[in-house]
């Protein structure tokens, strides 16, 4: 059985479990070593059960506990030339494990993952499109300010896609932000909006997705409920109900909620 569960997702950490019968994986360890470890342990999974973590950038909402956890569990860590340069500077790949990789596809617990390019303002950010053995496909495209080609390629036809849903473009243009960064948060290198994501969320059920869980929301420049209402809205608009055509959720920053089986 294929499992996922976004541990902790938007502003202040970021992290995703998936899992096989083989063992488990981390998309990013953007929270304490501490922090992760309880939200596995409180879920049930032994943490030494985690092969391994595939970081999308090093910004620190994805990289805060890395270090700390993967050399406590011997973790292996895996990401792009660049992004693994840029962690190596800061001092966060001592005594971990770590091996960069290209587009090709990485085996991990069982799992085939393949990463894919980014738009995003970091050293050479990556996103995943992983395969379970079950046959299932898994896709995590977050911190990406506008959807190339080859993200599109990437997560099209996957099951289950946790897609960023950032910020509402009217609460950011109106909000507190200085305008320098709501400039970078809008530009093709930021993050995508709730708009954005809901046209893309269209397409992703014409190829065959059926779990929506939008993800890395704004703590500032968005609210769960209007990101939810805002990719609900635009999929009725085009025939598609929810629980019939797909089904649609939003990551919390942290909960408790329980691994899903998919």
């Amino acid at each position: 059985m294929s499992r996922i569960c976004t541990l902790f997702s938007g502003s202040s950490g970021n992290c995703t479990y998936l899992a096989s019968q083989e063992g488990g994986i981390l998309i990013d360890a953007g929270v304490s070593a501490r922090s992760i470890q309880r939200a596995l342990e409180d879920r049930d999974i032994d943490p030494k059960t985690i092969r391994a973590v595939f970081v999308t950038h090093e910004h620190t909402d994805h990289v805060a506990g890395l270090r700390v956890f993967c050399s406590r569990f011997g973790c292996k860590v895996y990401s792009s030339p660049g992004t693994l340069a840029a962690l190596e500077e800061k001092g966060m790949l001592q005594k971990v494990d770590s091996s960069c990789i290209g587009e090709e596809t990485v085996e991990a617990a069982g799992m085939a993952v393949r990463p894919f390019p980014i738009s995003h303002d970091c050293a050479q950010g990556y996103g995943y499109r992983i395969h379970m053995p079950d046959g299932r496909k898994v896709a995590v495209a977050t911190d990406t300010g506008v959807m190339t080609d080859g993200v599109r390629e990437a997560v099209h036809g996957c099951d289950l896609v946790v897609i960023e849903s950032n910020h509402d473009v009217r609460m950011l243009q109106n909000g507190r932000y200085p305008y320098y960064l709501k400039r970078r948060i809008l530009s093709q290198t930021g993050h995508l909006s709730n708009d954005d994501c809901a046209v893309e969320l269209v397409e992703l059920v014409r190829s065959g997705t059926t779990r929506l869980i939008l993800a890395h929301l704004s703590r500032e420049n968005n609210v769960p409920e209007l990101a939810y209402e805002t990719a609900k809205s635009f999929l009725t608009s085009v025939g598609m109900r929810q629980g019939t055509d797909y089904l649609l959720s939003v990551a919390p920053k942290a909960s408790d909620q329980k691994v899903m089986v998919f």
